[in-house]
């Protein structure tokens, strides 16, 4: 029975705290180590059962592995039904605590990184796309608006591209050293905005915006699904999402030279995450880039 099954996964106080984390976050094996205070051979034991029990699954990526609680099936359902115990427990509360720490010193490390490279990004980035103008093939998928806005807009560079398409331009990183790159291109434009804030909490108003880009920023997130959920916040109803990401891979060097959090994301993946915040994909069209890369272009809309 699954009942018996489930119930016996969580008969020990290390996994049902795992899965109490887990439920909030996806982390790495090193991340769970700080957080639970435990050594790693006992931390990846508890995380075995739980992941054969079904109630955790793990995404591999290259020489890293990333465990969070599963998202369907009959495995989410019985977590579903007992995630409000977990919310009760004080030592449960305390391991939410060490979590968001982890979660705070990983943002802090990923913005000085971008901070550091800002200088070199846009020839970082050419590096990787080689031919492909993916400023272009973006202004060819959006139409005259009133207000774009670039989230994750790094030093700037897609957004005098955006200025000739809408009335208002709002571009926002959270890097204050890519802004402060871009406020020196566009710093006599007042039409355009730029603001320092998360992309999993955007600075922007309920409905303030008529189309919003994402480019190649998703894989630096550990939770891009509530990136897209924010995006589809800001927009107004019919609004356009225009999304470019690298395609799933295994080209490690994305991560040590680069910041990527995630190796690409899959098509699959990404259609699924759009359509359950709330968008209809239009379209896709795939890009070979560099590195043995793929680059793909997501055409959205908000219902």
């Amino acid at each position: 029975m699954e009942i018996i099954k489930y119930c016996k996964a969580l008969a020990d106080e290390t996994r049902a705290r795992l899965v109490n984390v887990l439920l909030k976050y996806e982390l790495n094996v090193g991340e769970i180590v700080q957080v639970m205070e435990m050594g790693q051979s006992r931390i990846s034991r508890h995380l075995k059962i739980l992941a054969d029990s079904g109630l955790v699954e793990v995404r591999r990526e290259g020489l890293w592995a990333f465990y969070k609680a599963s998202e369907e099936g009959p495995g989410r359902a019985f977590l579903n039904g007992v995630a409000a115990l977990l919310d009760e427990e004080g030592e449960l509360k305390r391991d939410g605590n060490r979590a968001d720490k982890v979660i705070r010193e990983r943002t802090a490390a990923t913005r000085q990184f971008f901070d550091d490279i800002a200088p070199e990004w846009d020839r970082m980035t050419a590096e990787v796309l080689g031919d492909l103008d993916l400023r272009r093939e973006i202004q060819a998928r959006l139409s005259h608006c009133e207000c774009a806005a670039d989230i994750g807009c790094g030093t700037g560079d897609l957004l005098e591209m955006l200025h000739d398409l809408s009335d208002e331009v709002i571009g926002v990183d959270n890097s204050p050293k890519m802004l402060e790159l871009a406020e020196e291109r566009f710093s006599d434009d007042a039409n355009i905005s730029l603001r320092i804030g998360e992309t999993t909490h955007l600075p922007l108003r309920d409905r303030e915006a008529d189309c919003t880009v994402m480019s190649l920023v998703l894989h630096h997130l550990a939770r891009p699904m509530d990136a897209i959920r924010e995006a589809e916040r800001v927009l107004r109803p019919g609004g356009r999402l225009i999304v470019a990401e690298f395609d799933r891979h295994d080209v490690e060097v994305m991560r040590s030279e680069y910041g990527d959090r995630r190796l690409g994301i899959s098509r699959e993946k990404m259609v699924g995450w759009m359509e359950q915040t709330g968008f209809t994909v239009h379209g896709t069209t795939e890009f070979v880039v560099n590195k043995g890369l793929v680059v793909v272009l997501y055409e959205a809309e908000k219902i």
